[in-house]
């Protein structure tokens, strides 16, 4: 007699080319998050899942609190299956979002290939991956028939790039849904239990534009913001001496990932924006990050003294993002001893408990007070796949164990005790 783990397996095996077709018609729809246009992809998901018998509520988030988060469009979804009344509510979360393909592609970003027993394009790996790993993982539950206690809930949501305040923010802070534990889309095999903070500053470097061929007669912002930038640099040295106590995370780091400014070539910069990235190890205070990050800041540009003479600098700066850390909550144990029982039996190997220097929409359902990890469709490492670079692509062989430890894992969370 073969056992329900058995049949649950048996059921994603014979089930699996749908799967990798539902994936396919995922990436198939652009999300690309710059602009942020979503809700067709929404549509087009909710459409796909009511075919499996999976209907979604479609929450769309309004257009004033969309644009203020800097997108264009954006509609959440929640799937609810509530198989009795008691037990727990495990939520099971992926993004939508994705940011730009970029350069550098072999294969068509949108176009869902398989090659060599791996799909390419963009969100294959992170995270539209998931949201077909988690349908299809509910729909190998409901087919045991079996009599379970709670409720699985799939939240589709599409600000994950931009920090996740409209998505799963806005669906917590309006009281759509509740759930008692979670899992996350994931990146890797691994269970994640912990992931870094960020905080990202947009700085304004302001100077005096002038005619390049009389230099004196004006201040260069683009000189001034680098001697800001080198003191900002400069503290890479000092975070290599914080070190975090959780496995997989290492030290903060800071990164400056943009910088605009300028009118043309022949007119000394008046203006200059750089956009900073400060990831934020566990144990930090994100508070005290901020203040000694504007404090450099500040100091770098009461230091600066214009080449030619001419005025000083001034600078103004703004908090784009901050995201917290995930830290674990005592109560996501049977989350993770679940996933990592299922996760040796299928995968044939340890599956570890980590954390990872990445930040995630899942930190806010902790600060909700929900515990939760991150498991999903993945390899090893995120480098592995591609994630957010050229020729994203995921191991199909990885998806289908992943939505079998997904579905034994949601079996014994909501088996009748």
């Amino acid at each position: 007699m073969t056992t329900p783990y058995e049949q649950l397996d048996q059921w994603i095996d014979a089930h699996f080319d749908e799967e990798v077709a539902f994936l396919q018609e995922l990436v198939r729809v652009p999300t690309d998050t710059p602009p942020g246009n979503n809700a067709p992809h929404a549509e087009r998901t909710a459409e796909l899942l009511a075919g499996m018998g999976l209907q979604a509520e479609k929450h769309a988030v309004p257009e004033a609190e969309v644009k203020a988060a800097g997108l264009e469009t954006i509609t959440n979804l929640i799937v609810r299956r509530r198989f009795s009344d008691g037990g727990r509510t495990i939520a099971l979360n992926a993004h939508g979002d994705v940011v730009p393909p970029g350069e550098g592609w072999t294969h068509d970003p949108y176009g869902g290939a398989i090659v060599d027993g791996k799909i390419y394009g963009r969100a294959t790996a992170v995270s539209k991956c998931d949201i077909a790993n988690f349908s299809f993982a509910i729909r190998a539950l409901e087919s045991l028939g079996a009599p379970l206690q709670g409720g699985v809930e799939l939240h589709v949501t599409y600000d994950e790039e931009y920090g996740g305040e409209v998505g799963p923010d806005w669906l917590l802070k309006n009281g759509l849904t509740k759930p008692d534990l979670m899992i996350a889309a994931g990146f890797s095999y691994q269970v994640v239990v912990a992931h870094n903070g960020c905080l990202q500053l947009e700085v304004t470097v302001h100077g005096d534009m002038a005619h390049a061929a009389i230099p004196d007669s004006g201040t260069d912002a683009l000189q001034g913001a680098v001697h800001i930038l080198n003191a900002l640099y400069a503290l890479n040295a000092d975070y290599l001496k914080v070190t975090s106590s959780v496995e997989g995370i290492t030290h903060p780091y800071l990164n400056v990932g943009q910088i605009s400014g300028g009118t043309n070539t022949n007119v000394i910069p008046g203006k200059v924006v750089l956009k900073v990235d400060r990831r934020m190890i566990p144990e930090e205070d994100p508070a005290e990050v901020e203040a000694s990050l504007r404090q450099t800041i500040a100091e770098a540009a009461a230091s600066f003294r214009p080449p030619r003479g001419g005025s000083a600098i001034t600078v103004e700066v703004k908090r784009i993002l901050l995201a917290r850390a995930l830290k674990p909550l005592p109560g996501n144990q049977p989350l993770v001893q679940a996933i990592q029982q299922h996760g040796q039996a299928v995968f044939g190997e340890t599956i570890p408990a980590v954390g990872t220097p990445l930040y995630t929409d899942v930190r806010i359902y902790g600060e909700h007070g929900i515990p939760g990890v991150i498991y999903g469709a993945g390899p090893r490492t995120v480098r592995e796949s591609n994630a957010k670079r050229a020729d994203e692509n995921l191991v199909l062989d990885d998806l289908r164990r992943a939505t079998k430890v997904v579905a034994r894992t949601l079996l014994d969370l909501l088996k009748p005790a």
